[in-house]
């Protein structure tokens, strides 16, 4: 099987190609350059790889959550790869894929993405062999609302929502955490890996199908609101 994978979602921009379980990646931490990496990026790993785009069984892409505008340039570009080549897409929660690059003993993630205006982007997830199972419903919110799911063993925490609002998330959490990567961005290679498993389930679907996750209605705080927040603090 063959995927090319798309996650933007961040300040992080990156592309990976999975063949058949090798996979390949550029990444590179670069807000606002998205756009100009992101295909140029694909066309060097499917070269290198010696891999021609109409060999490819599927597109594969993080939703989201996470910035408005990298989310939806992921989708754009995933969609008009599969729309042009006739394949499907696999949407990959960009939060699975942040907890899929946890650490390998972690069996028990808790994903955030620092939202800015006082929220993060949060998710639950139990690491499942080369799967992921989503144990929490993925939530924007202040950091004092969130909460892991009962049951004993440990969480293991990753993501910059972990370093937001004063790493309000790390202090309300405390001893449930047994470590915590506040640095943690998503990377496509992860978003590749679970694309192909979801893909063996049958998981893919028509690239006008796929919907960005953005969890959040609002793009901005006007300056009351703005203010509101900070008195609420």
């Amino acid at each position: 099987m063959k995927l090319l994978a798309f996650e933007t979602a961040t300040e992080a921009c990156s592309v990976a190609v999975w063949i058949d379980g090798d996979v390949r990646e550029r990444f590179e931490v670069a807000p606002r350059r998205h756009a100009e990496l992101a295909l140029p990026w694909a066309q060097q790993l499917l070269a290198e790889a010696g891999v021609a785009k109409a060999q490819l069984d599927a597109i594969a892409v993080g939703r989201g959550p996470g910035a408005f505008t990298g989310v939806r340039l992921a989708i754009a570009i995933a969609q008009g790869i599969a729309l042009a080549l006739d394949r499907p897409v696999v949407s990959i929660s960009t939060l699975a894929a942040l907890a899929a690059g946890a650490r390998s003993d972690a069996t028990r993630i808790l994903a955030a993405i620092d939202a800015r205006m006082g929220e993060v982007y949060s998710g639950a997830f139990e690491r499942r062999g080369d799967d992921l199972a989503a144990v929490s419903k993925e939530t924007v919110s202040v950091p004092g609302a969130v909460e892991l799911p009962d049951g004993a063993g440990d969480w293991h925490g990753v993501g910059t929502g972990f370093a937001a609002v004063g790493a309000a998330l790390q202090a309300g959490l405390g001893a449930r955490l047994a470590s915590v990567d506040a640095t943690a961005l998503p990377h496509a290679a992860d978003v590749a890996r679970l694309a192909a498993v979801a893909f063996a389930r049958g998981e893919a679907l028509p690239p006008e199908r796929i919907e960005p996750a953005y969890l959040r209605d609002n793009v901005a705080l006007t300056l009351a609101e703005q203010q509101a927040l900070r008195d609420s603090r």
